[in-house]
């Protein structure tokens, strides 16, 4: 039985990634992965004696992609998400593979356009908590491989990986709630021109 779920599993990944190949319209051009220091905001708060903790670093997932249809309408697109497949560097009893962090995120006012990027992070609390408590000092040494898929009103358009070829992380137990879009981190106001708006989510959520 399980066999049987797997091998639909398989297929239904093999048919996804056929139609992304299909789908000229968008590309994945690059996929960077890197460590970046938690920003520092000159405000005045909290007792001047306030001992504050030296910055430690985020890993910074960038993606740049384009969309470049035939057609010239739509101009803009109001909804495209990107989802992102981080497999750390943690193999243990439990992943021995690694443990693979999921996160997405919904973009907005997305223009024909190449060269669009989008961001994810993953927090050094986070890292620490997947690594024994210590935080990885590179990226080699924290990430096995990263996938991105796009998807546009529920259909896969495009997919690539940093490393590896075809959806790898299909086959592999994912934990959701790690990878965080720019607006949960405190790069959030930062570079607000370079990355694609994201989508705010409805009252109530």
């Amino acid at each position: 039985m399980k066999t049987a779920l797997f091998s639909l599993v398989l297929a239904a990944a093999a048919a996804s990634a056929v139609q992304a190949q299909q789908n000229t319209e968008f590309q994945i051009a690059k996929i960077t992965p890197d460590l970046v220091t938690t920003p520092e905001y000159s405000i005045n708060y909290g007792p001047k004696n306030k001992k504050v903790p030296k910055n430690k670093d985020f890993i910074e997932l960038e993606v740049s992609f384009d969309w470049q249809p035939k057609a010239k309408l739509p101009q803009f697109l109001d909804d495209l998400t990107l989802n992102y497949y981080v497999l750390l560097n943690n193999k243990s009893k439990e992943y021995p593979k690694g443990t693979l962090l999921i996160g997405s995120v919904t973009h907005t006012a997305i223009p024909q356009a190449k060269g669009m990027n989008s961001v994810m992070y993953i927090s050094p609390r986070t890292l620490e908590r997947f690594f024994d408590g210590k935080a990885p000092g590179t990226v080699s040494s924290a990430i096995v491989d990263v996938g991105v898929t796009i998807t546009k009103q529920g259909q896969l358009v495009a997919e690539k990986s940093w490393k590896g070829k075809g959806q790898w992380w299909s086959s592999l137990e994912q934990v959701n709630g790690y990878v965080l879009n720019k607006n949960e981190t405190p790069f959030a106001p930062l570079a607000w021109d370079y990355y694609e708006a994201i989508k705010a989510r409805p009252a109530g959520f």
